[in-house]
Parts: C-alpha cells; sequence; structure tokens
C-alpha cells in the first residue's frame, strides 16, 4: 500500500487554533484585530495549540499573554474547519468555553490588537474573523442550555 504525501510545502497543512469564548455578565471577549491574519476583523483570545499542550492549557495560556486575565471553567464548546482563501492558511479551530475569574484586561499584544471589548452575543461587532463567521452558521449559543 502506497501513501501519498503533500511534496509542496509544510505550510499546506491545516493547523490547529484555539479560540476561548470568555463570559462575564451575560457578554463575551472580542478584540479588534490588527496583525495581517484576519486585520480588521474581531475575534476571540486564542492561537495556535502547542505540542503536548491541553485544550484547556492552551485557552488559558493564549488568554493570560493576550489580556492578562484569568478563566475558571473552561471547557470544550464546538470547533469550526476554516479555510482562508485569500490567504492560502487552513484551521481547524477548537472553541473553548471559559468564565471569567479574575484580572484586569490589558493589551498586552498590540502588534496584533487594536483592543478588548465586551459584547451581548446576539450584538456581536462586524466585521467577524473568519472562524467566528463559521461558528455562527453552526447556530452555536454560548448561553444555552446544553
Amino acid at each position: 500500500m502506497k501513501i501519498f504525501y503533500n511534496e509542496t510545502s509544510m505550510d499546506n497543512i491545516p493547523k490547529v487554533g484555539v479560540a476561548a469564548i470568555i463570559i462575564k455578565d451575560g457578554k463575551v471577549l472580542l478584540s479588534k484585530r490588527k496583525g495581517s491574519h484576519g486585520k480588521g476583523t474581531w475575534g476571540f483570545p486564542g492561537g495556535h495549540l502547542e505540542f503536548n499542550e491541553t485544550l484547556e492549557h492552551c485557552a488559558k495560556r493564549e488568554t493570560k499573554e493576550e489580556t492578562s486575565i484569568n478563566l475558571k471553567n473552561i471547557r470544550f464548546a464546538a470547533l469550526t474547519n476554516d479555510i482562508f482563501r485569500s490567504t492560502g492558511k487552513h484551521y481547524v479551530t477548537i472553541f473553548m468555553l471559559a468564565d471569567y475569574a479574575s484580572g484586569k484586561i490589558q493589551t498586552k499584544e498590540p502588534e496584533k490588537c487594536e483592543r478588548w471589548e465586551w459584547f451581548f452575543w446576539n450584538k456581536l461587532p462586524k466585521p467577524l474573523f473568519l472562524p467566528i463567521q463559521n461558528l455562527l452558521k453552526t447556530k452555536f449559543d454560548p448561553f444555552a442550555s446544553p
């Protein structure tokens, strides 16, 4: 049996992103993105899953690195298959739901993020980062009872 691998580049392998949907006072936290990936769109805190890292730890780590806040009650929420045709990127995004625990929000990566704001789920800002657009197509609601 022959196994064929894509010989063009490791860039053609989908990457795993983890996004934290953080809830506080009936709202979710979003940032206005500045970097080249999703520039000008609104997204949740998050980033790449590291080798041997749990999903919970990734959500906690990325949120702390980007905002300085702490999370509690971190759990799996949903996932999306996100193909960024204009940039040739492909991600599987794993959404983790979490509750705000403590800390004051700071913009820790100003080169990647303009600002952080809390929004009601039914009043999300536009434009949204592609993974969130795809999440909304699934009718996901972080406030719905399981």
